[in-house]
């Protein structure tokens, strides 16, 4: 995988996007209290295809998409959250994996590491950990993100799953030493622990107001489907037919 490399323009862009967070960091740390807007018709487009068909009660393994509100849709139609347009993607390209949307609003580190025992119940073959965003919006200690990503990754491969950990970026406004410490997590930990690690979850739609909501900081349905896209290209090797 090519790494990651920021930009002077997207460092540019995440400025001005986290510029914003004043009024709206509320919305993204309380978001679970907002219920998710699902329609009763199903999506239309390319991306809707009908799941492979299979036998009455069968049960396929576990893709478990562990995250905040960038995974739980937080602003969009389920369908629309990135993990749904996984599902679509997997089943399109005939990978017979079910993809579990375990994405909580407003959660941390903290708050996953509590959680991702519960989580992992089923037959989960892969977690894509996708958390530390709300981390870094409040400030927190990156060592105890480190100490956070690297308990719920040994919970992960203690179940016997693969663990693909996609990194977040802090905001700007917190100093270049403190987001060059947060991002340095992620990479350590990957390392550290022998796992697969997506460098940015939100790679290409940060910062971009045409793939965001009015808030500059949730995914709208294109910019989930991007997400969803850049999720597949990491996970795909992981995949068994």
């Amino acid at each position: 995988m090519v790494p990651f490399r920021m930009t002077d323009r997207w460092n540019r862009r995440l400025a001005a996007c986290f510029a914003l967070l004043v009024p709206f960091a509320a919305v993204l740390a309380v978001g679970c209290s907002q219920p998710d807007r699902e329609s009763a018709v199903a999506p239309s487009g390319p991306v809707a295809a009908t799941a492979p068909a299979r036998a009455p009660g069968a049960s396929r393994p576990r893709i478990l998409a562990f995250g905040d509100s960038l995974t739980a849709g937080y602003g969009i139609q389920k369908s629309e959250s990135y993990p749904s347009v996984l599902q679509r993607m997997l089943d399109e390209r005939g990978y017979v994996y079910e993809v579990v949307n375990s994405g909580v609003s407003g959660e941390t580190t903290a708050g996953g590491r509590r959680r991702i025992d519960k989580a992992l119940d089923g037959d989960v073959r892969i977690v894509v950990i996708a958390l530390g965003g709300n981390d870094g919006l409040r400030g927190l200690p990156p060592a105890d993100l480190k100490v956070n990503l690297e308990a719920m990754v040994d919970a992960a491969r203690a179940k016997g799953a693969k663990v693909l950990l996609a990194g977040m970026e802090a905001p700007p406004q917190m100093g270049d030493a403190y987001t060059r410490e947060f991002r340095d997590v992620y990479r350590a930990v990957a390392k550290q622990r022998g796992v697969e690690l997506l460098p940015f979850l939100l790679e290409g739609v940060a910062g971009e107001a045409e793939l965001n909501q009015a808030d500059s900081i949730h995914p709208n349905p294109e910019g989930a489907r991007l997400v969803a896209r850049t999720v597949f290209g990491a996970l795909e090797p992981m995949l068994k037919p």
